[in-house]
């Protein structure tokens, strides 16, 4: 195999590091532009599109092998035009050809994702995903599979439009038809769902199905909502509050989580959490840390509430621009090796510690144990520090006090190796994902250094990413591009509520209500309910998505549902409340067919069902403090708690009638559109949840 380096290609100029990685490629790559487009129906080619993110291992594999091959790149020079795509900047190109590819093989894609497009009208007519350079497991060799494709695309053009057609159309039926707006909306989905997740559940080492095991924070949030549903009717499930417990606690204790770092991995190879594929996502640690510091609000107990504080500093450390936007991805590989930062040898761990450290971490962490990941030991937790303190002859305040000091040791040693690449891409819609989880964690576990954090991303997104009245999508380099997507604008509202929960901001709520009159404008579809992925002036693609169904994210249908419906509680605004109810019914024939799929809109489906609690508390900020304290003490996924200074005027909608007195504390509290007599005391401020004592919530 020849490679060559010094090629330029059209990607040279673009700044995002995905592309940049393939910018030396000899292959004559451009980006998803117009003149590859135009390029391409020129010279009657057509259009190879691969599809793929900078911390994507399987893409360093086949670009390795492929793209930087020379007699590969003369073949795909000669026969096709090529567009490289990075999926975290065009998410719509990714759903359209990843569904493409779901309809043309009858299974799922992934990345790096290669699609084969008709060069008049892009529309798929081959796809697949990784190909090897030689004929391997089954798969037949890349430039084989590039010199058939074109040979059908010239010998069987009519055949290829008649399939286009088609996939086009089944492409358009994916998108929900719309319900009946006379249809009733109940709540057998949420009961569904709940049935559907216990059956999925692996009950010996935690999680849903088989390896891979995937952390998926939507269907845990789902089961901690259940149970809150539950418990506040006077009948708790338990089960569902073991799952996701039990869940979480495995999965804080696997090599998913980084045990010197914090954060987590994108998902374990494994069923026992052991072995993580090693790249890190901001989309990932943003749900996971909400959730950790949910779990930790609940049961109080001391492990979960760890692992919050140490995926918050993570993210700070590592994760956080200096500018303030959070970065998208670390990498899975360093120095050419997949997980080489993470791993050690016992030797490596013996040298850096005492004795007695060592003897807690070798038990602790498994290096008493045979190696687990390609001749070297990635750190898993086989037994805590009370199980190992015994037969050490230690006491187990003793054993977590080694086992605290050899990690900071380990961990500073693990600083001077070579790092994974970042990938300093500042994208809106992660960003609100993880504005949210920092400000929940910041509030719940009294750290306002993340509530900080959190506002330092707002204060970038609203200075870089808000544009002539409209967000941009992406941010690197100092430049902003690309038309945001309504996960950029539905994510980010679900943030700044959350945030202003941790502190109140009236410039956070004014944007939250900016974004959404734009989502009203510009993404709803009026006609049959629901919201599309895209803009009505967005750049014209073969399909216009609305997608309902969780993936690795929420889908923006469900948090728009949500969002919407609290900001129409919160401010009286019926426009809000309509578009939420009118999304559910489009998408109630997908949440009866799969509930489980569909967990952000059950949320805003329960939130339809049993209106959110809303908590206004005015008066002077700092006497405020304990009112609020006694608002978020305990889990209410339900209630939205504002404390709005006396000082605060010309407030929105409803909230202009919540007035400050001239002395103390007041606080208006509403379910829906009912409302109790204003509060002056704040012993009368009886919450759900509270009258069952805190042992009753369900501590393990």
């Amino acid at each position: 195999m020849k490679t060559m380096t010094s090629h330029s290609n059209h990607l040279a100029n673009e700044s995002s590091p995905y592309l940049l990685q393939h910018a030396t490629n000899p292959v004559d790559w451009y980006p998803w532009n117009t003149a590859a487009l135009e390029a391409a129906r020129r010279l009657d080619r057509p259009i190879l599109l691969s599809i793929g993110y900078s911390a994507c291992h399987w893409c360093h594999v086949m670009a390795h092998e492929s793209f930087e091959d020379l007699a590969t790149a003369e073949v795909m020079n000669r026969l096709f035009v090529n567009i490289k795509v990075d999926r975290e900047e065009r998410p719509d190109l990714d759903k359209i050809y990843q569904s493409a590819h779901q309809l043309l093989n009858q299974r799922g894609g992934g990345w790096p994702l290669t699609v084969f497009l008709t060069p008049d009208d892009h529309s798929p007519f081959f796809a697949g995903t990784y190909f090897p350079p030689e004929p391997r497991h089954g798969m037949p060799a890349f430039r084989d599979v590039l010199e058939q494709i074109e040979a059908f695309f010239r010998e069987n053009r009519d055949e290829i439009r008649q399939q286009n057609h088609r996939l086009i159309a089944a492409l358009d039926s994916l998108n929900p038809a719309g319900g009946t707006p006379a249809v009733e909306l109940d709540a057998l989905p949420l009961d569904a769902a709940r049935q559907q997740l216990a059956q999925s559940y692996d009950p010996r080492w935690g999680g849903f199905g088989q390896a891979p095991k995937f952390p998926h924070p939507g269907n845990l949030n789902r089961l901690l909502r259940h149970w809150a549903m539950t418990r506040d009717g006077g009948h708790p499930d338990q089960e569902a509050f073991d799952i996701a417990i039990t869940t979480l606690h495995a999965m804080a204790a696997g090599g998913i989580y980084d045990q010197l770092g914090g954060g987590f991995c994108r998902y374990s190879v494994d069923e026992k959490w052991m072995i993580p594929h090693f790249e890190k996502m901001l989309y990932d640690n943003g749900p996971l840390l909400e959730l950790y510091s949910a779990a930790w609000q609940i049961t109080g107990n001391a492990a979960l509430g760890r692992v919050a504080r140490e995926t918050g500093e993570w993210v700070r450390r590592e994760m956080q621009s200096p500018e303030g936007g959070y970065y998208a991805t670390l990498d899975a590989d360093s120095e050419g090796a997949e997980g080489r930062f993470y791993v050690w040898t016992p030797d490596e761990v013996q040298a850096l510690l005492s004795d007695a450290e060592f003897k807690v971490v070798s038990r602790v962490y498994g290096l008493d144990r045979p190696a687990n990941f390609e001749g070297h030991w990635h750190l898993h937790v086989y037994a805590d520090t009370t199980q190992i303190a015994e037969p050490l002859q230690l006491s187990a305040n003793e054993a977590h006090h080694l086992l605290q000091s050899a990690r900071q040791k380990l961990f500073a040693a693990r600083e001077q190796r070579t790092r994974p690449g970042r990938d300093e891409k500042i994208l809106t819609a992660w960003n609100g994902l993880m504005i949210k989880g920092m400000a929940a964690a910041g509030r719940r576990l009294n750290e306002p250094v993340f509530i900080r954090s959190a506002q330092q991303a707002v204060e970038f997104i609203r200075s870089h990413l808000f544009v002539d009245g409209r967000l941009l999508a992406s941010y690197k380099d100092g430049h902003a591009r690309l038309m945001a997507y309504l996960d950029d604008y539905v994510f980010l509202i679900d943030g700044l509520l959350e945030l202003l929960q941790a502190e109140w901001r009236s410039a956070d709520l004014e944007f939250a209500c900016q974004l959404a009159e734009i989502v009203l404008a510009h993404f709803e579809d009026r006609d049959n309910g629901g919201f599309y992925y895209t803009a009505d002036d967005h750049e014209r693609l073969i399909h216009r998505p609305k997608p309902v169904m969780d993936e690795a994210i929420p889908a923006g249908n469900g948090i728009a549902v949500q969002v919407l419906g609290r900001l129409g509680h919160l401010l009286g605004e019926n426009r809000y409340l309509d578009a939420a109810e009118r999304t559910l019914h489009s998408a109630w024939p997908a949440m009866q067919a799969i509930p489980y799929a569909h967990g952000s809109l059950l949320d805003g489906l329960e939130d339809y069902l049993y209106p959110p609690e809303i908590i206004i508390l005015r008066g002077e900020a700092d006497a405020m403090q304990p009112w609020l304290q006694t608002c978020q003490e305990d889990y209410a996924p339900r209630r939205l708690c504002l404390a709005i200074p006396s000082s605060e005027e010309d407030l929105p909608g409803l909230l202009a009638q919540r007035k400050a007195p001239d002395a103390g504390v007041i606080a208006y509290r509403c379910t829906g559109t009912r409302c109790l007599p204003p509060i002056t005391r704040r012993e009368a401020l009886a919450l759900k949840g509270q009258e069952t004592g805190s042992d009753a919530q369900g501590k393990p």
